[in-house]
């Protein structure tokens, strides 16, 4: 994590790791569009690590975080994102399948579901979340960016 990222705070730095996400994903699309599987494969294993990144350090820092200074813990925003992560993780296993077994056409079905998802998602963190936690946890930012570093 550089500077630039620990500056920008809880909702600058997640909103840039969604746009770096969602480019990774343009970069997969545009070549299962070419039926170049074996580029595609290439650019896939950026996108899937770097989502999964993504997913799992909000699922194991940022996410406890909240809970444990919000009286939401349980019943808030969390539970909901925390679901849209599981159909995430899921359809990005599909995709990696599909890839796997040099379905381009398949990999990208699945992909425009995705991709669905993951903006009214992003959205949703975007405008609820990462503010709701930058308020509450801004006191804490400092520490929460070193783990987040380890990532």
């Amino acid at each position: 994590m550089t500077n630039s990222d620990i500056e920008a705070g809880l909702a600058g730095f997640f909103e840039q790791d969604h746009r770096d996400c969602d480019a990774r994903w343009t970069d997969v699309e545009e070549l299962l569009d070419t039926s170049d599987i074996d580029l595609a494969r290439v650019a896939w294993e950026k996108y899937d690590k770097s989502m999964r990144r993504h997913l799992a350090m909000e699922e194991e820092v940022v996410f406890p975080a909240f809970d444990a200074n919000s009286s939401m813990a349980g019943d808030g925003p969390v539970a909901g994102l925390k679901m849209e992560h599981k159909q995430m993780l899921g359809l990005l296993d599909q995709i990696g399948d599909a890839i796997d077994e040099d379905k381009a056409e398949l990999a990208m079905d699945i992909g425009d579901t995705l991709l669905m998802l993951v903006q009214q998602h992003n959205a949703k963190e975007e405008d609820m979340l990462y503010p709701m936690a930058e308020n509450l946890l801004s006191g804490d930012w400092d520490s929460l960016a070193k783990l987040l570093s380890e990532y």
